[in-house]
């Protein structure tokens, strides 16, 4: 019988030095976080302090806007001033920033409008801002440290994680500036932490250590999908996991039914409920902050904006009016004295989002005289009626035809422009049949005729069989980029749904009944944010200059242009080495599991020793979090950067440890160590030689080419100098006064030594005030250069600002 053959082979683990009696013995000291020994205190210290010093390394600079610190300090600004704004990022990471902002008195003025911006002339405390990435950045390192032993491994290959953590170029770049990944490592990162925490404890159930851990991991759940949504991807990490426990315990016929959803509720409470509230308490004070109008609200429902503060809108009457789209972020029914490039070159008709003079119409019954508008008494509109909308600035009317659009160019879809004159009686193509579709159950009366908000209706195209319809495509420049509207058959049927949301007539009465938005509840308003948090995140399609997909983050092709300033650069681009033996170390748990389940196919009986199966157990559970954190990008279609991949770095660089105890396990002691020192010494020394795009520091182009290993690698060697001595003479402060013009005099030199470098300026003790130093010069003397002014130190008034000492070229 093939099954009774003997192995093989000898179990890897029998005659080996190392043992892994953390989880096997189940000592006491390693189920508690406290309980650590002597050796790893000193080793958490000292990575601690090391790490300090990598993340926050001249943390002031570049001292000019950053990369995306565009729109988290953007952000940043507008909550302090109370503007809504809409991201497609959950607030937490942002309220952080913000909160340290406010604590080094950021007042909102400075908006982070472009790269490169200057934060010194402003004040912005930036570097406060910076330190919340900095911070967060620092402690993922003990925690990548605490999980490893946690789960059972040594103490060399626990020091070797944290140390490749550290020493990992793309995570401490994101560790300095004002950013949302080093938040949502620092989250993902604790919540697997807490959650090996408490797999410890599966024997101990109902213990206040396994309720504190099944809660913290919760919290952490909950925190870090309130950072991104890729905390979602953290959630199904922790569930599947969660899942494969239960079905465990299902199966175990000592645990009882009542015992059973004992443990199931448990699990529900802190990992379902937990996570929720905390998701949902975060929204409540992003809504407490932004109560005021804001460049965001265009995206949000008009009850939605009605519920902040500068965006009122007046009671109206139950008529000149605005029409809203019901789908699509509800812009309005627009037209403008611009045609459309091809097809009928009729006027154009658009969805616009900002309330506008030309959003405005008028109703025309189909029978309607030539009457003005202002000699015209209102009437009922009811199901049904054929109608005419006249555009108020043109005095064309709404019209369709059988003409392709020219941007939808589709059999099913009709063009839809305004066309005629003031005076024009128009033609059979300009009419439109109201079908009511919806009302407001409070206003019955608008069930049976058009009702300002409360009917929502559709409009057919009387001779074509169409309906007036809006998606989300969007006209080209020439259509100023708003949206496409159309006349369809057969099309989305949300997309066809308008609404009166404005109504004026000279004609009514003082009494006419009046109405307005409802405005709406935390719940409503939440729930409505999250939609278009969604909607707009995956409308985030076009295209970037450093985008990259998921199949070439694996390997490290390309990184991120983050800043390129006087002569500098930061490039967002991993630790080569580390990045590619964490690529190693997931097909080393690919092969090994493919070797373990082909050998069990053939009928080779592998009996697992308790160390081997706890190799396979905890690599595959990281294994799992690097899978569901990596492969679900391939399904996307939006924009996608390296930065996606850090979430699945970390579960990367944590199997590294596990790939280090399994090669190295028969070495002895002394050998494991060395081992470990070559790999971390390595790792340095890629580090250090691409350090300058972490920290923008000087490099010359010749040392930039030498490491551009992959031709791949975008960043620009063009940007620096030949050589260092360049970067001496350089010299970017400014000193801005012209009164004190006659006051400085110029070393003379030779007409052959009038080229790039550094003219010295004496200045009298008397001018040294702040201001500009012109320096006269001959025509052919004035090139490039650094001017050095010399000020002697009893001259500086010490109650102002010191001067700068420098001259602009």
């Amino acid at each position: 019988d093939i099954r009774n053959r003997k192995t093989r082979y000898k179990s890897y683990f029998t005659s080996q030095t190392y043992s892994l009696d953390e989880n096997l013995k189940e000592k006491r000291s390693y189920r508690s976080l406290i309980g650590i020994s002597i050796t790893d205190l000193y080793n958490l210290i000292g990575l601690t302090v090391i790490a300090i010093f990598v993340r926050l390394y001249h943390i002031e600079l570049p001292t000019s806007v950053v990369f995306d610190e565009v729109h988290f300090g953007g952000f940043a600004a507008k909550y302090v001033k109370g503007s809504f704004f809409m991201d497609v990022h959950p607030p937490l990471a942002k309220l952080l920033i913000t909160f340290a902002g406010i604590l080094g008195g950021f007042d909102g003025s400075f908006e982070f409008k472009e790269i490169g911006d200057d934060y010194i002339e402003p004040k912005v405390p930036y570097v406060i801002m910076r330190l919340v990435s900095g911070i967060l950045g620092i402690f993922v390192i003990p925690i990548a440290y605490l999980t490893i032993k946690l789960a059972g491994f040594s103490t060399i290959s626990a020091f070797l994680v944290a140390s490749l953590v550290i020493f990992e170029n793309g995570l401490v770049t994101q560790s300095r500036l004002i950013l949302l990944d080093s938040p949502l490592i620092a989250f993902t990162a604790f919540t697997v932490l807490m959650w090996v925490k408490f797999l410890n404890q599966e024997k101990r159930p109902f213990e206040l250590s396994w309720w504190v851990s099944l809660a913290m991991t919760g919290v952490g759940l909950g925190i870090t999908v309130s950072v991104k949504w890729v905390g979602l991807f953290t959630i199904a990490f922790i569930g599947l996991s969660t899942i494969s426990g239960l079905w465990r315990l299902l199966g175990d016929l000592r645990v009882s039914l009542p015992l059973f959803i004992k443990h199931f509720l448990a699990r529900a409470l802190c990992l379902i409920v937990i996570p929720i509230i905390l998701y949902m308490f975060f929204f409540v004070i992003h809504f407490a902050i932004l109560q005021n109008t804001g460049p965001g609200d265009g995206f949000m429902t008009s009850e939605f904006q009605q519920s902040l503060r500068g965006h009122g809108m007046e009671d109206m009457p139950l008529a000149q009016l605005s029409i809203k789209h019901e789908n699509t972020q509800g812009g309005y029914l627009h037209s403008h004295l611009h045609t459309y490039p091809t097809g009928s070159k009729q006027q154009q008709v658009t969805l616009y989002p900002h309330k506008d003079a030309n959003n405005l119409w008028v109703i025309h019954n189909e029978t309607d005289p030539e009457v003005p508008f202002n000699e015209t008494n209102p009437t009922w509109i009811y199901h049904n009626a054929i109608i005419r909308l006249e555009h108020i600035v043109t005095k064309r009317r709404l019209h369709s035809h059988n003409v392709r659009p020219p941007v939808t160019d589709v059999e099913y879809q009709n063009e839809v422009s305004s066309y005629g004159y003031e005076g024009f009686p128009g033609d059979a193509n300009d009419h439109w049949r109201v079908e009511i579709t919806d009302y407001d159950k409070s206003d019955p009366e608008s069930r049976e005729r058009l009702r300002t908000l409360h009917t929502k209706f559709r409009l057919y195209h009387v001779i074509t069989g169409c309906y007036l319809y809006s998606h989300k495509v969007k006209l080209p420049d020439w259509g100023f980029e708003q949206q496409e509207v159309t006349c369809v058959r057969g099309g989305n049927y949300k997309n066809t749904i308008w609404y009166i949301e404005s109504n004026s007539h000279p004609k009514l009465p003082a009494d006419a009944e009046m109405v307005n938005y409802k405005k709406p509840g935390f719940f409503k308003k939440f729930f409505e944010l999250n939609q278009v948090m969604w909607n707009t995140n995956s409308g985030l399609t076009d295209s970037h200059p450093y985008e990259s997909r998921p199949l070439s983050w694996m390997f490290l092709k390309r990184g991120i242009n983050f800043w390129v300033q006087n002569n500098r650069q930061i490039y967002l681009l991993g630790n080569p080495l580390i990045w590619w033996a964490s690529t190693f170390s997931i097909l080393i748990f690919v092969v090994a599991k493919l070797v373990v389940v082909l050998r069990e196919k053939r009928g080779y009986k592998d009996y697992l020793d308790g160390k081997k199966e706890h190799f396979e157990s905890w690599s595959g559970l990281f294994f799992l979090g690097w899978c569901l954190h990596y492969l679900p990008f391939f399904l996307m279609s939006r924009q996608l950067f390296l930065h996606h991949y850090f979430p699945s770095l970390y579960f990367a660089i944590l199997l590294i440890g596990i790939a280090f105890d399994f090669l190295t396990c028969r070495m002895s002691f002394k050998s494991r160590l060395i081992t470990a020192i070559v790999i971390l010494v390595a790792s340095v020394y890629v580090f250090t030689i691409f350090s300058p795009l972490i920290y923008g520091n000087p490099w010359t182009k010749s040392e930039c080419e030498k490491v551009k290993w992959l031709n791949t690698w975008d960043f620009e060697c063009h940007v620096h100098h030949d050589n260092y001595e360049d970067y001496y003479a350089e010299n970017p402060d400014v000193i801005e006064n012209p009164d004190i013009i006659e006051e400085a005099s110029i070393t003379e030199f030779p007409e052959e030594s009038t080229t790039e470098g550094a003219f010295n300026v004496e200045v009298p003790v008397e001018s040294t005030t702040e201001g500009t130093f012109n320096v006269e010069a001959p025509e052919e003397s004035i090139t490039e250069g650094a001017f050095n002014v010399e000020t002697p130190e009893e001259g500086v008034d010490h109650d102002e600002e010191n001067v700068d000492a420098n001259v602009r070229d």
